[in-house]
C-alpha cells in the first residue's frame, strides 16, 4: 500500500502498523470484533496481509498481546524494583493496575482470555504467556519478604495466583464500577493493612531469607 510521500511501505512496517491495529481493535470492539478486515482497516493494510504475516487473526492478536507484555514488564520491573516494603510494594500494584487501565492492557489480556473459554486451541498460548507474570509476581514477593513471617504465611507462588486473579476480576468488574471507586477502595485497604502488618515483614536469620531467591538477588540482599 502506498504511503503519504509517495513512497511504499516495508514489510516491518506493514507487521508493525497490524501489530499496532489489533492492540486498539482488541480494546475498543472486543475479541469479536477483532476479524481481520476491522484490524486491516484500522491499519490501512489489505486484510490478506494479516494471514500473509501472522498466519490468522487469533495469531496477529497474540503477536499483538506479547508486544504489549514486552513493553509492560520492561516498565514494571523498574517500577516494581525500587519497592523495599510491603508498603511499598501496594503502591506499586496501584500504579500498576492504574497503568494497565488506562492504557487498556487489562482489556486486551482479558478479552483473549475470555475467547479462550470457548477456543481450547487459545488456552495452552495464553496459559504460557501468563507464567512470566506470575514469576515476576513470585519474584519481588520473595524478594521483598522472603524469609519474613509474612513470607511464609503468603507463599509467593499462592500470592501470584491470586495477584493475576485479580487482574482478570478487576476487568470484569469494571463493567459495575465505572468510577473505578470499588476497586480503588480495595487497595486502599491493601494500603491501611500493609503499615500494620510490619511485624510480620521482619526478616528472619540469614539461614531462612534466602528462601526463593536467586544467588543474584541473595548478593544484591547483602
Amino acid at each position: 500500500m502506498a504511503r503519504s510521500g509517495g513512497g511504499r511501505r516495508t514489510s516491518e512496517e506493514t507487521k508493525e502498523r497490524l501489530l499496532g491495529a489489533a492492540c486498539a481493535v482488541l480494546r475498543e470492539e472486543g475479541y469479536s470484533g477483532a476479524s481481520a478486515r476491522a484490524i486491516a482497516t484500522r491499519a490501512e493494510a489489505n486484510s490478506a496481509l494479516v494471514f500473509y504475516h501472522f498466519g490468522g487473526v487469533d495469531q496477529l492478536l497474540l503477536a499483538a498481546l506479547d508486544r504489549s507484555s514486552a513493553e509492560r514488564m520492561a516498565m514494571y520491573r523498574e517500577i516494581a524494583g525500587r519497592a523495599k516494603s510491603l508498603e511499598e510494594l501496594v503502591e506499586a500494584a496501584l500504579l500498576i493496575y492504574r497503568t494497565d487501565l488506562e492504557r487498556g492492557y487489562i482489556t486486551e489480556f482479558s478479552e483473549l482470555v475470555a475467547a479462550a473459554v470457548t477456543k481450547p486451541e487459545l488456552r495452552t498460548e495464553i496459559r504460557d504467556r501468563a507464567e512470566p507474570w506470575i514469576a515476576f509476581i513470585e519474584h519481588e514477593w520473595n524478594r521483598v519478604l522472603g524469609g519474613s513471617a509474612l513470607g511464609r504465611l503468603l507463599p509467593a507462588r499462592e500470592v501470584a495466583y491470586g495477584a493475576i486473579t485479580f487482574y482478570l476480576g478487576v476487568n470484569l468488574f469494571s463493567v459495575l464500577d465505572e468510577d473505578r471507586t470499588r476497586t480503588e477502595a480495595v487497595f486502599e485497604l491493601a494500603g491501611e493493612l500493609a503499615p500494620r502488618a510490619r511485624l510480620l515483614t521482619l526478616r528472619l536469620p540469614r539461614r531462612n531469607r534466602d528462601v526463593g531467591l536467586s544467588p543474584a538477588d541473595q548478593e544484591e540482599d547483602a
